[in-house]
């Protein structure tokens, strides 16, 4: 144990990370542009989201290979590189939008302030991973809890700036917001000193194996170990699975409010404006359970509510039961960013969890895409939401059974282990 003491509080790394995700979660007030781009720019509607799809898929693309960009330089620099390429691509998006260039606003927003979204995600979640042993889904939890909660900031002060100012003023007053904002989360940001340990944890037995390795009887693995095992694809499965269904919910909330519910479009709006809150909430209550029932449960758990919850969607009578339905799986779909993180170091330690989670973000940005474009696909055949509901519920029960698979795999992985002395590091 060292018995150097660190001149960081831990609670303040976890602000100064709450900072920086807060700041990239403004992609999910992306609506907010949609209309003043199109009466301004003359753009349609899919040519402005096309920006918003290529910012979710370049996030997952950028997390992936980036990874071991945090491993090496740290979190600080990480995040500062962040900072400056999302306030560069918001900054951007505003001079495209004064010079009218499409291509440009694809280019700065989608792939510019895409890049900073991946790598501002990934920064910080391995040294709250390591500063917080003791709770690893409750500090992951409120980092990530920021970025669900981004579109609160995001949505009142864009309309205002925009109502006020323009699209382009706007984009260039929340880019320097942004950038500030980060780089004030980032300079704060530090590993703790090696063999740390939080007071509830000194002298504790194994507490040092504990806070640096995986569950009991799993063996510490390096990235690129964990791309071999099997157990990492059970979890890609499972978070594309998750992020696909309720991704397209995020998508189509409004219409389907008011073609299932039968909602007004004021009524609908209102309902959407809540869905930050439940997504926010949903975070810091789903990771901060885990730590109690444990991961591979909480994520059973995430598919039973919302296998009962897409099955009952079409069926209900009322738009406020439609709601309650809606934010119940919203808060799975924050729920399972949030226990990603401390999943991940569960079943692979924390030795280069930052580009271990890095690789696992791929299947946000594939599911980024599938969910609205499966939806969309459906909705376009059919001419309502009730088949796509059923669709992405069989893709739901195949994520419950890859979970039961994986916990059937770990419980026999945790076997072996316990029975054999510690060996050279198994990518099974």
């Amino acid at each position: 144990m060292s018995s150097e003491k660190p001149d960081k509080n831990r609670w303040l790394i976890a602000v100064a990370a709450v900072a920086i995700h807060l700041a990239i979660g403004s992609i999910y007030a992306y609506s907010i542009y949609q209309i003043p781009l199109r009466d301004a720019q003359g753009w349609n509607t899919s040519s402005v989201t096309l920006a918003f799809s290529i910012a979710v898929f370049v996030l997952g693309i950028t997390a992936a290979f980036l990874g071991t960009y945090v491993e090496k330089y740290g979190p600080r620099k990480s995040g500062l590189a962040a900072a400056v390429l999302y306030g560069l691509g918001m900054i951007g998006a505003g001079v495209s939008v004064r010079l009218g260039s499409l291509p440009l606003f694809l280019t700065t927003f989608g792939v510019v302030g895409g890049m900073g979204i991946g790598l501002g995600y990934i920064s910080p979640i391995g040294t709250l991973l390591e500063w917080f042993p003791d709770r690893r889904g409750m500090a992951t939890g409120l980092a990530v809890m920021g970025f669900g909660a981004g579109a609160l900031l995001t949505g009142p002060l864009g309309n205002f700036l925009i109502q006020g100012y323009g699209v382009s003023t706007t984009f260039f007053a929340l880019g320097t917001l942004y950038f500030v904002l980060m780089s004030l989360g980032a300079s704060y940001l530090a590993k703790p000193p090696d063999g740390w340990l939080p007071e509830g944890m000194q002298g504790e037995e194994n507490a040092q194996e504990r806070a640096k390795g995986a569950l009991d009887g799993l063996d510490v693995l390096t990235a690129a170990e964990a791309r071999k095992s099997p157990r990492f694809y059970m979890v890609w499965l499972v978070i594309f699975i998750n992020v696909s269904a309720d991704i397209m919910l995020l998508a189509f909330a409004s219409p389907m409010l008011q073609q299932i519910g039968g909602a007004s479009a004021t009524t609908a709006a209102f309902i959407v404006g809540y869905i930050g809150i439940f997504n926010g909430g949903g975070r810091i209550f789903w990771s901060t359970l885990s730590d109690y029932v444990g991961r591979t449960t909480t994520y059973g758990a995430f598919m039973v509510i919302q296998i009962a919850a897409f099955f009952l969607m079409p069926q209900v009578t009322g738009v406020w039961m439609l709601a309650a339905l809606l934010f119940l799986v919203i808060t799975c779909y924050g729920g399972g960013f949030a226990c990603l993180p401390a999943y991940l170091s569960d079943l692979f330690g924390t030795k280069e969890v930052s580009a271990i989670h890095g690789y696992a973000l791929t299947a946000w940005g594939f599911a980024g895409v599938a969910g609205p474009q499966l939806a969309s696909t459906i909705l376009e055949s059919t001419g309502n939401y009730t088949s796509a509901l059923y669709v992405i519920n069989v893709a739901l029960v195949v994520g419950l059974i890859t979970v039961g698979v994986l916990r059937w795999r770990l419980g026999k992985l945790e076997a072996e282990g316990r029975s054999r002395e510690p060996a050279a590091a198994t990518t099974e």
